[in-house]
């Protein structure tokens, strides 16, 4: 009797099967699927450990321009609620969008840090811990959001407002400037000081700072000796902006002399 088609096609797959895994099968066997066996997962020693808790605390929330800020770090084992003593710990600020690391530094005895800095913009911060001494690394738990009042920034915006107003001999804005009456107009509008309408008056106004420690913002008095001649206002990088002289006009420019004083008003 001739064997169907489909017989043969049965017969053929099964000794396709048997030859392909090497092995004889006798009349009457059949070859059974095997149910496919899930891998068991390996658990590191690592993963068992348990993710620090990473928290912080800042020493203000709102600094002046220049002024330093204490951010300290606490970390510390979750499942037994002791401090971690060992491992690195970074500080981060967010900056368009993402978190830059400013310092990283190595977690005390005492199971936190303190990273100490000067903020020149208001941002968020945030403190990472590396993982060691029985826990993993992770991030704190709080971010810490610091206000900078920069006053120093109104002034020079204040003072880049005017570009390109002409001088005027006694004139103390708001279209017109000499440079007593610029730095005057100036300060007035950003901190309500009100100073006198002449430079050698107005470097008895403000605190005194020395050269070195200068900032954007401040007041400064160019001399001829201790006589004060010209008022100006620091723009940074060595540059100042005033009302020179006449038929010039409000500008930023280089610093014109190294004998002058500097006064904080803000």
């Amino acid at each position: 009797m001739q064997q169907s088609t489909s017989s043969r096609r049965r017969t053929l797959g099964t000794g396709s099967i048997a030859l392909s895994l090497g092995i004889c099968l006798g009349a009457g066997q059949i070859v059974a699927t095997q149910p496919a066996v899930a891998a068991t997962p390996v658990v590191t020693a690592a993963a068992m450990r348990p993710l620090a808790k990473v928290t912080q605390k800042a020493s203000a929330k709102s600094v002046k321009y220049g002024a330093s800020i204490r951010i300290t770090t606490f970390v510390a084992n979750p499942s037994t609620g002791k401090k971690v003593t060992s491992g690195m710990v970074r500080l981060q600020a967010l900056r368009s969008g993402k978190w830059q690391t400013w310092q990283t530094r190595t977690i005390l005895k005492s199971g936190a840090y303190t990273f100490s800095f000067k903020p020149l913009v208001s941002g968020t911060y945030r403190t990472v811990f590396l993982g060691g001494g029985g826990v993993r690394a992770a991030v704190s738990r709080n971010n810490s959001s610091v206000s900078v009042t920069n006053k120093g920034a109104m002034v020079l915006a204040e003072a880049a407002r005017h570009k390109g107003a002409l001088y005027k001999y006694g004139a103390a804005g708001p279209k017109r400037f000499d440079c007593s009456g610029f730095t005057l107009y100036v300060y007035k509008k950003t901190t309500g000081r009100k100073l006198p309408h002449k430079a050698n008056s107005q470097q008895k106004y403000g605190r005194s700072v020395s050269k070195g420690s200068r900032q954007p913002g401040d007041l400064i008095i160019f001399r001829s000796g201790s006589y004060g001649y010209h008022a100006a206002v620091y723009a940074g990088a060595n540059k100042i902006w005033d009302s020179p002289h006449s038929g010039a006009r409000v500008s930023k420019r280089k610093m014109i002399s190294g004998n002058y004083v500097v006064r904080r008003l803000v």
